[in-house]
């Protein structure tokens, strides 16, 4: 899941978009990955104030202007976007999945609360991929960049900003990493741990 907004924090400032895709799915203890192009979902949302953050919407590129004439309800966008979660993961139980975790997350479940009731999430099924690649690879959260990973687990799929394209990105990501053995002795996390020795973090 990525999501876009005009601000920091959500209340005084708005979700513009919000895009979703299914990873995968646990078997037991197997991850079972599912193209990203499988399942989709995307909405574009009316803001729900006055207030905004210009370089916030120049980030995600949408005419705020044209959402607050034609935007979705975002009630029946959230609805929308629950039915979905629903439909598309049947019986199983679904989870959140983001890079990072902490900024769509927070947006999200304050969407579903406020306009739903309930988040399909509960308040806490979800997976941050920063953290997972840290864990995974024995670095400290601080060097758990995409450009810091080893090449191999890089999603294909470009970042645009469009919460689509990079819900999707992510889920490749997520995808990688679920099927990498991990550790820092894995193949090729030697040259980019060595890449940050000599440059120091890179964000």
């Amino acid at each position: 899941m990525d999501i876009e907004a005009d601000g920091p924090i959500p209340g005084p400032y708005s979700m513009v978009s919000l895009g979703m895709t299914m990873a995968g799915r646990m078997r037991g203890r197997h991850f079972e990955a599912i193209s990203p192009d499988t399942h989709t979902f995307y909405v574009e949302l009316r803001p729900i104030s006055d207030d905004f953050v210009p370089q916030s919407m120049a980030v995600c590129g949408l005419d705020r202007d044209l959402l607050v004439r034609e935007g979705r309800d975002p009630g029946g966008a959230m609805a929308e976007a629950a039915a979905w979660i629903k439909r598309v993961c049947r019986n199983s139980t679904p989870v959140l999945a983001a890079y990072p975790l902490s900024f769509d997350w927070m947006w999200i479940y304050w969407y579903f609360m406020n306009f739903t009731g309930s988040s399909p999430f509960g308040h806490s099924r979800c997976i941050d991929i920063k953290t997972l690649y840290a864990a995974k690879a024995g670095v400290t959260i601080g060097w758990a960049t995409k450009r810091q990973m080893p090449r191999h687990l890089a999603a294909q799929r470009p970042h645009t900003h469009n919460a689509l394209d990079d819900a999707m990105e992510q889920a490749e990501l997520l995808q990688n990493l679920m099927a990498w053995p991990g550790s820092a002795t894995a193949a090729g996390h030697d040259q980019a741990t060595a890449e940050v020795s000599e440059e120091g973090p890179r964000a």
